[in-house]
């Protein structure tokens, strides 16, 4: 006795349909190639003596404590991995302060940042063992403490 017909089509369409979804998920990019695109271009590069780089994925998020000792040069940059042309004046400021203790504010505080944008800069004085606070920013980012006064 043979199969009905439509139980054999049946088993066809299952068997076509499982090849296809393997041969799709082949090419996926991985994940670390993705991750890696993600990075900001003021995180490559060598670090000069002194230098102090950050990276994060997203706020709020804290980082440190590191010892700090003079004037430094900082900078920021954030990106939009989904879309590389995004206007930043749109979007939730980014917002870091190097703090004594982690996410606590209080006189000895310094804001680092607190711009609408794709990247900044400024000079800054720290002095001490301090956290590195971002509490608003919702893209990928790095910031680059780069001393300034020969020690």
């Amino acid at each position: 006795m043979r199969p009905p017909l439509a139980l054999m089509c049946l088993l066809a369409a299952v068997a076509l349909g499982a090849c296809g979804e393997r041969s799709g998920a082949s090419e996926a990019p991985a994940p670390r190639a993705a991750a890696e695109a993600a990075r900001p271009a003021l995180a490559a590069g060598p670090r000069r003596p002194g230098e102090i780089v950050l990276v994060g994925e997203a706020s709020p998020a804290t980082h440190g404590p590191y010892a700090f000792d003079g004037r430094y040069s900082v900078r920021f940059e954030q990106l939009a991995p989904e879309d590389p042309d995004l206007d930043f004046t749109a979007q939730t400021a980014f917002v870091a302060a190097a703090n004594r203790a982690a996410g606590v504010t209080g006189p000895a505080s310094v804001r680092l940042f607190r711009a609408a944008a794709r990247t900044g800069r400024r000079s800054v004085v720290l002095r001490g063992r301090l956290h590195v606070d971002v509490t608003f920013g919702d893209f990928p980012y790095a910031i680059r403490f780069t001393p300034t006064d020969p020690r």
